[in-house]
């Protein structure tokens, strides 16, 4: 087992000019790849398998099994089955937090992706044995978002930890390889786990994404002797981190000025502190997500209204990466009502999705990606297989292509646009999602072959998204500062389906009820149209700060 030297305190500054030297070195094209990339691509595929193989069918069961014995109402029972799935999300994506933190403060990224694999596989194997039991099921939905969200910022990460200056030309294969191998297995989850749920019930059904998971881990062991291990930091803590800096910010005087960033910053404390009061109606996870959103939010204007203090305790370039991150946080902000729209296809479209018609006499209707037996429920959950091979076309599509014809044109295709549009089209895609639903509340029979068309629009715009939004944030961000800005990246999932919950708890309100029946739509087409709106005011508020973002480059040096 290779292991990369501890750098000591002692020689900290010949160590980051060889380091610095080393980075800016051409690579050697006679490097080969890693052979333990193997073992890795092989865990990842594996696991996301099993990841979307057990939530592809989560809300299918949670409304036609689990939550039977809660309530006979059938609408009652979707709106307890949404407010779980989108809790088990924002769970799955607020743990990256933790396990980036524990693997580089203290033990490892591959010991950290072990150990969280390992409960991984503990809660499958709850979802597999307490079918009918609550409790017990809900357990392993926390155990499973604990351990996907903790080794979902460290594989990626290690897998980089793999290449050095001779063969790091290699690594985009690799991490094409990764995004890849991700749509592959939610392909076939989405396929072939409502078929399992439907033909050989839920302890199967389940316990095929667990079989798949204690697989993916005992891939990633195999590989032990071959990796190599980056140690963790916690014997050289970095004093120009970002939240160093930040604290210093706030802690600094001037001289006849007051200090308006800890104001704002205590008034988000305050704020905080009256969301976590709300947790005996609300709930611990809306109201603690809603606690750090303010935090958040408070803070880090509070911090940019100080931030020029912090300059000659820390050199500028940590001062200018701590400012470049509170502008990436407000881009971020406007891409949370994307994932609200995004995340509701696996439980809101799958509910309208189960009351359509599927048209299996068409001739055109792919049979062999849904089809149709076991009628529409099965369907519903396997029409999200749609989105993951759009994304395998639409990638090469718009860079093969659009983009080209874009440039011809005379219009410059930057990130900060695609993924403006991008927020816009989801909105698009809602709006058909509602007209379906209008047609279907006035009792005409839909075909499912309609949601198609929603389906496509969604997936565009989360390639515009999703994929743009990782290569945004790495351009913008100085490298010591990259580890905060995918920590909150992974937020912005959390936030959006945060909007998510808030809004089914908003539609339990007499007021809301009252004001939906008003207009005279039914509550689901309301929320629709609602959901598209927010995306919409997203993506004009979006469009107008990108317009005066001071664009960076913070890539390595060649």
């Amino acid at each position: 087992m290779r292991r990369v030297p501890r750098r000591t305190r002692d020689s900290t500054d010949d160590q980051d000019r060889r380091m610095t030297q080393a980075a800016t070195a051409p690579a050697d094209s006679q490097g080969k790849m890693p052979r333990q990339i193997a073992f890795i691509i092989g865990n990842e595929a594996a696991e996301r398998f099993s990841f979307y193989g057990m939530r592809n069918i989560l809300t299918a069961f949670l409304v036609g099994t689990l939550l039977m014995a809660s309530t006979g109402d059938l609408a009652e029972r979707e709106r307890m089955a949404k407010d779980v799935f989108h809790t088990f999300m924002i769970g799955t994506y607020f743990f990256p937090l933790l396990g980036g933190w524990l693997a580089d403060r203290y033990f490892g990224k591959y010991n950290t992706v072990i150990w969280f694999s390992l409960v991984y596989c503990a809660g499958h194997a709850c979802l597999a044995l307490f079918e009918h039991n609550q409790t017990g099921f809900y357990t392993g939905l926390f155990l499973i978002a604990f351990g996907a969200g903790g080794i979902k910022p460290l594989v990626v990460s290690f897998c980089g930890d793999q290449f050095d200056q001779s063969n790091k030309h290699k690594a985009k294969l690799v991490f094409d390889a990764f995004y890849w191998t991700i749509n592959f297995g939610s392909l076939f989850a989405s396929l072939l786990m409502p078929i399992f749920l439907r033909e050989y019930g839920p302890s199967v059904a389940f316990g095929i994404p667990g079989a798949l998971m204690f697989l993916a881990t005992f891939i990633f062991w195999l590989g032990r002797k071959r990796y190599v291990m980056v140690p963790p930091t916690r014997n050289a803590p970095d004093p120009d981190s970002f939240f160093n800096v930040a604290r210093t910010a706030l802690r600094a005087k001037a001289p006849g000025q007051g200090n308006p960033g800890v104001a704002v910053a205590a008034v988000g404390v305050a704020l905080a502190a009256g969301a976590l009061a709300l947790i005996p109606s609300l709930g611990f996870v809306k109201s603690a997500c809603m606690a750090l959103g303010l935090l958040i939010g408070f803070g880090g204007y509070g911090i940019s209204l100080q931030l020029e203090r912090a300059r000659g305790a820390h050199p500028d370039a940590a001062v200018d990466g701590v400012r470049a991150v509170l502008r990436i946080l407000i881009v971020f902000a406007f891409v949370t009502p994307f994932w609200s729209l995004f995340d509701q296809k696996a439980s809101t479209w799958v509910l309208q999705g189960q009351r359509m018609v599927v048209p299996t006499e068409l001739w055109w209707w792919p049979s062999w990606l849904i089809s149709g037996e076991g009628g529409a429920k099965a369907a519903a959950s396997q029409m999200q297989a749609i989105n993951p091979l759009l994304v395998m076309l639409l990638i090469p599509f718009n860079n093969l292509v659009l983009y080209p014809a874009l440039r011809g044109i005379g219009i410059n295709p930057t990130p900060l646009r695609r993924m403006g549009f991008g927020i816009a089209v989801s909105g698009l895609s809602w709006i058909v999602a509602a007209v379906l639903q209008l047609y279907m509340d006035a009792g005409h029979p839909m075909s499912l072959a309609w949601q198609i068309v929603p389906y496509i629009l969604l997936t565009f715009g989360e390639v515009l998204v999703s994929a743009t939004a990782l290569e945004f944030a790495y351009s913008q961000s100085p490298q010591s500062m990259k580890g905060v800005i995918m920590a909150l990246w992974y937020l912005t999932s959390t936030f959006g389906n945060l909007w998510v919950m808030l809004t089914n708890a908003a539609v339990r309100n007499e007021a809301v009820t009252s004001h939906i029946a008003a207009t005279g739509l039914s509550e689901n087409a309301f929320l629709m149209f609602f959901f598209a709106g927010f995306a919409f005011v997203a993506a004009a508020a979006f469009g107008l700060y990108a317009r005066r973002y001071p664009m960076q480059d913070h890539y390595r040096a060649a």
